[in-house]
């Protein structure tokens, strides 16, 4: 039996945030499903929305790599997976090469990954040349080659490709006309862009590939480890309720895995369709997303929050993260400062806020271990109940974010990543956590 496979893949990273990163991947993904190629696509570090374009991009869905949040070997094991059935695997960095504890360069150190390096040329010529070499060399990482993003000309492509001395340039993207719409937390939703797929072809035709350098690039030996132990079923028979809909669209796919191989029914309802939390229900996950961009709409679902209160009621767990949480307060204050009313199952008061309120990578201690994830926001909850827990920073062990218990309901802008602990994820959708 196989021990290993042997697949391209490339890391695809950038000195800064604000590069391309997400639209190179998208045209690149895109451009080798046309070409008939088998591809997967991962995000490094923690993210909602650039997943969801590069799974739009790619037609296959996009899970996280971290070396600290999703772990060294559950890591390992999605590589394994997605290399067994893929031609090509892309991984998106996070922020710059070097940023973050740990960082893009330590995960292409760590699998020994080939880095592709995203640069914004429009601004610059032969001093491309020194940026790639710096990045490469301060690692160092195995530097595969450089895609240079919004380029003028071929004659500037041609100055940019010489400075780069034995980096091949792979490919070049023209400046873009238009792009996609960003919002506070990143891309505006994909499924909210009409003709998204047009844009990602036209994205996937205007992306001028080098097929020579690509043919040389190197494939990279996945190994295939042994088969994880089984996860076991706490929940099984349990049947959970997960909101999902525009409002709540910030949901990491393993979350989802991990509650399955518990052994939980997931059913899916629509606080914005004013659906009510299914009447079969024995817990409810309310994961993040953009309450904010339609308190108007969650105002007027009175179903939806007779349902929750009603449930609240009946001691069902409730596990709410971020904008699920936002959701739940007695009101929201939107980015106008106009305030809506919210289900009211946690008292207290969400205000959108401009500046960043919480971001970065942290850990809540639990009776099973920790539960790691992270947090990102700009709203803030005034409530006068007292915190359960807080979270703890990482690397810093600074105390990070509040923990709500209101009976049955816990609270929270952490976002948890369900595999760093699915025994721990068990215990907060069991009646037994409140």
């Amino acid at each position: 039996m196989a021990k290993h496979v042997d697949v391209r893949v490339l890391l695809v990273a950038a000195v800064s945030s604000g590069q391309g990163k997400t639209t190179v991947t998208a045209a690149l993904a895109r451009k080798l499903v046309q070409q008939g190629q088998r591809v997967r696509v991962f995000k490094c570090g923690p993210d909602f929305i650039d997943p969801m374009l590069l799974e739009r991009a790619s037609g296959a869905p996009v899970h996280s790599l971290d070396l600290w949040m999703v772990g060294a070997e559950h890591c390992r094991h999605q590589l394994a997976r997605a290399a067994r059935e893929a031609d090509v695997i892309l991984i998106e960095g996070v922020m710059g090469l070097y940023d973050g504890t740990p960082s893009s360069a330590e995960l292409a150190r760590a699998f020994g990954f080939p880095v592709m390096a995203v640069i914004d040329a429009s601004a610059m010529a032969q001093t491309a040349g020194a940026l790639v070499l710096g990045l490469r060399d301060y690692g160092p990482v195995e530097m595969a080659g450089v895609i240079a993003n919004r380029v003028a000309s071929p004659g500037h492509a041609a100055m940019v490709a010489a400075s780069l001395r034995e980096i091949p340039l792979f490919a070049t993207l023209a400046r873009q006309s238009r792009s996609m719409p960003e919002r506070h937390l990143g891309l505006v939703l994909p499924g909210e862009v009409l003709d998204i797929d047009a844009m990602l072809d036209e994205l996937a035709e205007q992306l001028a590939f080098d097929a020579a350098a690509w043919s040389r690039l190197r494939t990279t030996r996945i190994e295939l480890p042994p088969e994880a132990p089984a996860i076991v079923p706490a929940l099984r028979g349990k049947r959970i309720a997960v909101a999902r809909d525009a409002a709540f669209a910030f949901l990491y796919p393993a979350n989802l895995d991990t509650l399955r191989a518990l052994g939980a029914t997931l059913h899916y309802f629509s606080p914005l369709a004013d659906e009510p939390v299914p009447a079969d229900a024995d817990a409810v996950y309310l994961p993040g997303g953009y309450p904010e961009l339609h308190a108007p709409t969650l105002a007027l679902a009175e179903r939806w929050r007779a349902s929750i209160r009603a449930a609240h009621a009946a001691g069902l767990p409730i596990v709410a993260e971020c904008g699920g949480m936002m959701a739940l307060a007695d009101s929201l204050s939107d980015q106008q400062g106009e305030q809506w009313t919210m289900a009211g199952v946690l008292p207290g008061r969400v205000l959108m806020q401009a500046r960043l309120a919480g971001l970065g990578s942290q850990g809540l201690a639990t009776p099973q271990g920790a539960l790691r994830g992270h947090t990102f926001h700009y709203s803030r909850l005034e409530t006068e109940l007292a915190a359960a827990a807080h979270t703890v920073k990482h690397p810093s062990g600074a105390a990070g974010e509040a923990l709500y218990r209101v009976g049955s309901l816990s609270a929270s802008y952490f976002h948890a990543y369900f595999p760093s602990n699915p025994a721990a994820v068990a215990a907060l959708f069991l009646p037994a956590a409140a």
